[in-house]
């Protein structure tokens, strides 16, 4: 979420006082506050510090062969894709994350551009692990790119549904459906994904410090379709609310599914709102009393060879 320095951010600002601060910026802050949870938040204020990817970390981001990448394509639209490969395919070098793949060409994050805020969240299913990790794009090669990283930190193991990732052969190159109705509502293949996953990825971004991936999992039926819009219920987590502290400032967002039994992949992007909601309205969990509506504005569904194997 931070970005680097002395360029300038997706929004023009990366060269800014702002891209350079670290701890909790104004929407995690409100958020945080609303819900009651700023003193709780606090004590973690200083896993947003800017750290390099040595030791631990760089081992547990090496032995990953799944990730998620959010960024933003040609017409400056934010999407969340799915990044596999063989471990190792990451790569931490102090202030450098290599990437040593790209997003597939049914993509719709393909033809990736460099110079702009990314977030990379690569996530272990199987022993429920997950290491977050913002910065910026600095190259995009054929064969992969490089993060100039600004933050990387873990999060705990909560509702993430464990399944060992497999990713085969490669499936005949096809273009992407829309996943969307000429009506502009979600398909019937989008929704029934939608309302049968209990996994999905979450994409945001803060104007000044930059873009995130973040997990989302419940059981299956968590997530509601209404016409073009995903609402689900926001699960009590670490306190930081850094994904809907982006939303507080910035409401553009991505999300994606991936049916772990076919393959298929979908990608939607288009923009979201954090609601207080009363305890029976729709997307609640009668816990929090939050939930997030999201409304698609494009997406992308589209074959993979990602599937989970089952023990």
């Amino acid at each position: 979420m931070t970005a680097a320095p002395n360029t300038p951010s997706i929004a023009g600002a990366r060269g800014s006082a702002a891209s350079q601060t670290t701890g909790f910026h104004e929407g995690e802050l409100a958020v945080q506050t609303r819900a009651g949870l700023r003193d709780a938040a606090s004590r973690l204020e200083g896993m947003l510090a800017p750290v390099s990817l040595t030791g631990g970390r760089a081992a547990i981001l090496g032995l990953q062969s799944f990730a998620v990448l959010v960024a933003r394509d040609e017409q400056h639209r934010l999407w969340a894709s799915p990044l596999v490969g063989q471990p190792g395919f990451l790569a931490g070098h102090g202030q450098l994350l290599l990437v040593k793949t790209k997003p597939a060409r049914a993509d719709a994050l393909h033809n990736l551009a460099p110079d702009q805020a990314a977030g990379v969240l690569a996530i272990d299913l199987e022993r429920r692990r997950r290491v977050r990790v913002n910065g910026w794009i600095t190259d995009v090669a054929e064969n992969g790119l490089t993060l100039d990283v600004r933050e990387a930190f873990g999060n705990c193991p909560s509702y993430i549904q464990p399944r060992q990732i497999t990713s085969g052969p490669a499936r005949p190159a096809s273009p992407a459906h829309s996943g969307l109705t000429a009506g502009g509502e979600l398909t019937d293949e989008a929704r029934r994904i939608i309302t049968t996953a209990d996994t999905f990825f979450l994409g945001t971004e803060h104007p000044d410090r930059g873009a995130d991936a973040s997990h989302k999992g419940g059981s299956p039926g968590f997530v509601q379709v209404d016409g073009a819009d995903v609402i689900w219920p926001d699960y009590a987590g670490n306190n930081m609310f850094n994904s809907m502290g982006n939303l507080a400032v910035d409401p553009t967002a991505a999300l994606l599914f991936i049916d772990f039994d076919s393959g298929n992949v979908l990608q939607l992007t288009g923009r979201a709102t954090l609601e207080w909601d009363p305890s029976d309205a729709p997307g609640n969990d009668f816990a929090t009393g939050r939930s997030v509506r999201f409304h698609t504005t494009a997406g992308a569904l589209w074959p993979s060879a990602i599937t989970q194997q089952i023990a």
